[in-house]
């Protein structure tokens, strides 16, 4: 038992708790000064470094889906090359702009400092290409063909090219395989803009700044599915930059690939013949202008009459989608898009308005067919035909009598379209019309799909032109006062249709009438347009919409979404109508207007179906159109200012059926010839890790299949359709 007193101890106690109680204020006085130090007198320095504490994200773009032709041959991949980018960020923060560093690289790379500073300055409205449209905060390529040499001496000399990468990266390449160019089909690719990232930020496929997009053809309509899913992998960095930890990883996902039904081996042939038929109508003397013909732009589409799969698109002139990869040049630039260019990036076929002449003819004479004339009828075709003081002839004023209209059809008869067209315009009341006419050419015209586009998945289709009534009353409305300022009763040829417009514009005249009925006038028809018509007067009647695209393959070849043809209506005729119309376009290649390029032909086996055109167009030559098919092809080819229809075309078309079918001049079969004999019905054959088998192709031999020696265009002279 302690000796110690009760008294003593709880001073003690006392004293320790004091002790505690100071120790314990101390430290709680030391944490609030330190914290008051922290957050109030040094608050704001801190909290500025840690605004400067955050993420940076690393992207790794991913590998854009290929663009393969029926049989998997790449029309459009990818390649490795060495790319020279510029940070315009990093140049923008040096005191001359980067003017020094880009010069320097410019030495490097042995272009012109002009040409470097141009391609990294950024494009607005008043400044021309060469220029930079895409992000002002993702590298600007400035060269995609650096050597090897050229990327070592810029990284081996990183501290004189200050915001200059050079890395190998996957490219876009157009390889035209076989010359297969199809540029207009494929398209080409440019840097996303900003308003166009905006615009995707809440889209289930957002833009990164590191993204190309396509700006036509295939490219654009299937950008989505071929630009794959970028890898981003963020970073966290403290305010000198410094990496301190890792916070998110995505990885990339390549891009799927597009199969299409285009088949190279018909592509290269289609763009040769093509290229072949205008050259020689510059080579013939057009009588009606003293001068050669100009055949300045063509068009042609061969199609699965079935299906309305588009087996070949050519469109001349053309040009290299490769001029495009890595930004384009301001001279490939101006060739492209100046006054003096012709509008190579123009796909004819598409974009290619015209009158159609006489292949409209098959519409007509549907159109009076519906309206009651018999086709097996006998109509009067004279060499003329007159409305009031005006006359409208006959091609060559000739004349074959009472004739059916298929006959009308196989030698091209305008006299009996002309009549049967005057007589429904005055039932329909003639200058004062019936408050419902039946306005027969025009309701079928719009029942055959024209004036409006045909659903073709490529971008900027143009929808052509119905001059129907409607179309008439909104036309004189916006052009009124300009005709009536140009217009004398007595002046040149256009100031007296201005005249007569100023009067009367908005009126269906009985000239207005007839001149429609065979294909001339205000009426304007694309060939996608023609060859949907044609395609479906060969299946039977059903208009499809035609395609590209025929299946998409991911990047892993695991899932294969195909493109299944599409029906966007029937044309307006009976199956008795449609086969009479078909026994006579028959007969425009075996005894009509388009026999003589038809020559040896083997209608018992591939019965051969055909429509000549020759559209006349003021203030320029005519326009040369052939419309053809079989059962199981469509082929159309239009030659602005190229000549007549059979004679200009005619050569042209009856080569690309010989490749297609292994023809020999006197129509002769060889099937180890042919190119596509039937028309193409499965996919390529793709690999388990998504590779697709492409054969090989070779370049198209017109000797191979020779034409018909009497198929020269010297004997087109005087031949209108």
């Amino acid at each position: 038992m302690s000796n110690i007193p009760e008294t003593g101890r709880t001073q003690r106690v006392q004293i320790r708790l004091i002790v505690i109680q100071v120790l314990v204020f101390s430290l709680l006085l030391t944490l609030g000064g330190r914290l008051w130090y922290l957050q109030i007198r040094n608050g704001q320095e801190y909290s500025d470094e840690a605004k400067n504490n955050h993420v940076q994200q690393v992207v790794q773009p991913a590998a854009r889906g290929s663009i393969l032709d029926a049989r998997g041959v790449p029309l459009a991949d990818n390649e490795t090359r060495l790319v020279v980018s510029a940070s315009r960020t990093d140049l923008m923060k040096m005191a001359d702009d980067g003017k020094a560093v880009l010069t320097r690289l410019a030495g490097v790379l042995d272009m012109k400092p002009k040409d470097v500073f141009d391609k990294v300055r950024l494009c607005d409205a008043k400044t021309p290409q060469p220029c930079w449209n895409g992000s002002p905060y993702q590298p600007i390529p400035v060269t995609d063909e650096a050597t090897t040499q050229q990327a070592l001496t810029i990284r081996e000399r990183a501290e004189d090219f200050p915001g200059i990468t050079a890395e190998p990266t996957a490219v876009r390449r157009y390889p035209a395989p076989g010359k297969a160019n199809t540029a207009q089909v494929l398209g080409y690719l440019s840097p996303v803009t900003d308003e166009e990232i905006t615009k995707a930020q809440d889209s289930d496929s957002p833009y990164l700044r590191s993204d190309m997009v396509g700006r036509s053809g295939l490219e654009r309509t299937y950008d989505k599915e071929l630009r794959g899913k970028a890898g981003v992998t963020r970073y966290e960095v403290d305010n000198l930059g410094r990496v301190i930890g890792q916070a998110k990883n995505d990885e990339a996902e390549a891009g799927a690939s597009v199969v299409t039904s285009i088949d190279a081996r018909v592509q290269a042939v289609a763009e040769y013949e093509l290229n072949e038929a205008m050259k020689a109508a510059r080579k013939e003397f057009d009588t009606n202008t003293g001068e050669n013909y100009k055949a300045d732009s063509g068009a042609v589409v061969v199609m699965e009459a079935k299906t309305g799969r588009v087996v070949s698109m050519a469109s001349l002139p053309n040009y290299d989608p490769n001029s495009w990869v890595g930004g384009i040049s301001a001279k490939d630039y101006a060739e492209l898009t100046g006054k003096n260019s012709n509008f190579p990036l123009l796909n004819r076929a598409i974009q290619g308005q015209a009158a159609p002449g006489s292949i409209f003819k098959v519409i007509s004479s549907t159109a009076a067919v519906n309206a009651g004339y018999p086709f097996d009828g006998h109509y009067p075709c004279p060499s003329s035909y007159s409305i009031g003081g005006q006359t409208f002839k006959n091609f060559e004023s000739q004349g074959y009598g009472d004739i059916t209209i298929g006959r009308a059809l196989e030698v091209s008869c305008d006299t009996v379209y002309y009549g049967i067209a005057h007589k429904e315009w005055q039932k329909d009341g003639g200058n004062s019309p019936k408050k419902n006419p039946n306005d027969w050419f025009y309701k079928t015209a719009h029942q055959f799909g024209l004036g409006k586009e045909t659903g073709i998945d490529l971008p900027n289709e143009v929808s052509g032109r119905v001059p129907d009534r409607q179309w008439k009353k909104d036309f004189a409305k916006a052009n009124h006062d300009a005709w009536c300022k140009q217009g004398k009763k007595d002046g040149t040829y256009v100031e007296k249709i201005a005249y007569e417009n100023c009067l009367e514009g908005d009126k269906m005249r009985a000239g207005d009438s007839v001149n429609y009925s065979i294909g001339q006038g205000d009426t304007l028809v694309t060939p996608i347009q023609m060859a949907t018509i044609y395609a479906a007067i060969s299946n039977g009647g059903t208009l499809y919409d035609p395609t590209v695209g025929k299946a998409i393959v991911s990047g892993d070849g695991k899932t294969v979404q195909e493109i299944k043809p599409k029906s966007h209506g029937k044309l307006p005729f009976t199956q008795k109508t449609r086969n009479e119309i078909d026994e006579a376009l028959a007969g425009v290649a075996t005894r009509g207007s388009a026999a003589w390029r038809f020559g040896g032909w083997p209608q018992d086996k591939i019965p051969m179906h055909a429509k000549t055109g020759t559209a006349e167009v003021y203030g320029k030559q005519t326009t040369s159109w052939f419309a053809t098919y079989t059962k199981d092809y469509t082929v159309v080819m239009t030659i602005s200012q190229g000549g007549t229809g059979s004679g200009a075309s005619g050569p042209a078309v009856r080569n690309i059926y010989d490749a297609l079918y292994g023809l020999d001049a006197t129509g002769k079969q060889d099937l180890k010839k042919a190119l596509l004999p039937t028309p193409q019905k499965g996919l390529p054959k793709i690999g388990t890790d998504g590779t697709i088998d492409a054969p090989t192709i070779k370049p198209y031999d017109p000797a191979s299949q020779k034409p018909p020696a009497e198929q020269t265009l010297a004997a087109v002279l005087g031949r209108r359709d």
